[in-house]
């Protein structure tokens, strides 16, 4: 088919505008970085406008670079950051406070109080989440209470709510669509995935009105049009979805038992459940993977706290290397951590240990231990976290995967990658490109289009992978994998 798919990929750090041809070739890409704000302590801010004038900027950027006209772009997907969360007015457009970012942590005693109150295991039931300042709705709580007249305007009818998806949405659109997709709204505590929709229960529970809550849409469905004035055309958006969930879609991870992790600063790892939701006794998240003609497919999803971080440290922080790229070359030449273990806990433990007492290690240091080692240990201690993740899904009766395909920058990494393979027993299979979450977005829109007939069809789009199949020994995998449980257990807290 003529014509071109353009992707909205608005992340945490950076937006990004990518177009594809409608086989599926990335053809151009444009990138912008905005400012992160930290008013106070453990408090994580962006600034709307940024995040709208940066998403804007690189659509209209690309589009130049490419040399096509807009009329040419059939349809428009966007992937966004998860559970960042805004409030604005329906009258003006504009934000009554900064984007609240999903790391932001200034609910952390309302959500302990509700804990307290015993509230978790209803929440729990309801959404497949736990009752954590990383969702958004204690977010909202605070805006609402802490903004001089937002309750008041909120009864009246006067404010929006939406995660980052449905702010963008309604500026694309000049105001006439207020929606996000089910993969978003079961991020926020307020969505019951079983009923799908908006929860009166939970919406008492933590005194939100419902007149602020977007209406929730399939992830490819028909969402509106720009505004002319923007991109100098209307053109149709017909995908909505979570970034981790546009990974395992771009990942064509339809069926159970399918599943991805993503290797940016932290770890997502989500496997694919089908059709019924299974409520985790792990800690693990239950989360919809994408809904599509009113049919729910659900995940479980388990995430670490630092994944590239740990690299990132080595070479900011110890300075002992000079880039991502020279912990595979040490990783190389030093395969053998001999019996050193890096637990990177720099902000606690995250799945299925939430544990955020827990603290940082380097264990099994003798006279010998050089650069090589600890940097061999750094890269084998993200892939035994990844392994944490994967025996508790199964404890939790996820299918364990014959195959995990990886995306995000470790994923460049040889190395690591045959070391998770072979901690993982199974085979892993890195992308033929990285931009696996923008690719889910338009594929979900190319879907809605008209562009794809079916999810085979999107399965078809994937380019060759490279496969790591395992190389070690059971002996040597398990000795291994319980030398870093005793690692573990020398940093976890006491309540843990």
């Amino acid at each position: 088919m003529d014509g071109y798919l353009l992707a909205i990929d608005q992340g945490t750090t950076s937006s990004k505008a990518i177009l594809f041809s409608c086989a599926g070739e990335l053809l151009e890409m444009a990138q912008q970085e905005f400012k992160q704000f930290y008013p106070a302590d453990a408090w994580v801010e962006h600034d709307p406008e940024e995040i709208w004038g940066s998403t804007l900027s690189t659509c209209r950027n690309v589009i130049k670079r490419a040399g096509i006209d807009a009329s040419q772009i059939i349809s428009i997907g966007i992937s966004n950051q998860r559970e960042t969360t805004l409030l604005w007015d329906r009258l003006t457009g504009k934000p009554l406070y900064n984007a609240i970012v999903w790391q932001d942590r200034r609910t952390a005693e309302y959500c302990a109080a509700l804990k307290k109150a015993g509230r978790e295991t209803q929440i729990q039931s309801k959404t497949g989440l736990l009752l954590d300042p990383y969702f958004s709705a204690s977010k909202l709580v605070w805006l609402l209470d802490n903004i001089d007249g937002a309750r008041e305007l909120a009864e009246q009818g006067r404010l929006a709510f939406g995660t980052v998806d449905s702010f963008l949405l309604w500026r694309l659109t000049g105001g006439t669509s207020h929606m996000t997709d089910a993969t978003n709204a079961s991020r926020t505590l307020l969505f019951n995935i079983h009923s799908m929709a908006w929860d009166e229960e939970l919406l008492s529970l933590f005194d939100i009105p419902s007149n602020l809550l977007p209406e929730v849409k399939n992830s490819s469905d028909e969402f509106g049009y720009t505004e002319k004035s923007l991109l100098g055309c209307s053109i149709p958006i017909n995908a909505l979805i979570g970034d981790q969930q546009s990974a395992l879609v771009g990942q064509a991870c339809f069926k159970p038992g399918m599943g991805k992790c993503t290797y940016g600063t932290g770890c997502f790892l989500m496997l694919n459940s089908g059709a019924v939701p299974l409520i985790s006794s792990q800690k693990m998240l239950t989360t919809v993977a994408y809904q599509l003609d009113g049919r729910t497919s659900y995940a479980i999803e388990g995430s670490i706290f630092v994944a590239g971080a740990v690299i990132q440290w080595l070479r900011d922080g110890l300075k002992i290397i000079d880039s991502a790229e020279d912990s595979e070359r040490y990783a190389e030449i030093f395969p053998d951590s001999k019996g050193v273990y890096m637990v990177p806990a720099f902000t606690g433990l995250g799945a299925p240990h939430w544990d955020p007492d827990a603290r940082g290690a380097l264990l099994g240091l003798t006279r010998d231990t050089g650069i090589g080692e600890i940097v061999s240990a750094s890269l084998q201690s993200v892939a035994y976290q990844t392994m944490d993740l994967l025996v508790a899904m199964k404890d939790d009766g996820a299918c364990f995967p014959d195959v995990l395909r990886v995306d995000g920058g470790m994923a460049n990494n040889r190395w690591f990658v045959q070391f998770l393979a072979d901690i993982l027993n199974i085979e892993v299979d890195t992308p033929s490109f990285t931009e696996t979450t923008a690719f889910g977005a338009v594929c979900l829109a190319g879907l809605s289009s008209g562009v794809y007939n079916s999810l085979d069809d999107l399965t078809a789009l994937q380019g060759s992978a490279r496969r790591f199949t395992p190389a070690l020994s059971d002996t040597e995998r398990e000795e291994l994998y319980a030398g870093w449980i005793v690692a573990l257990n020398r940093v976890k807290s006491k309540d843990c």
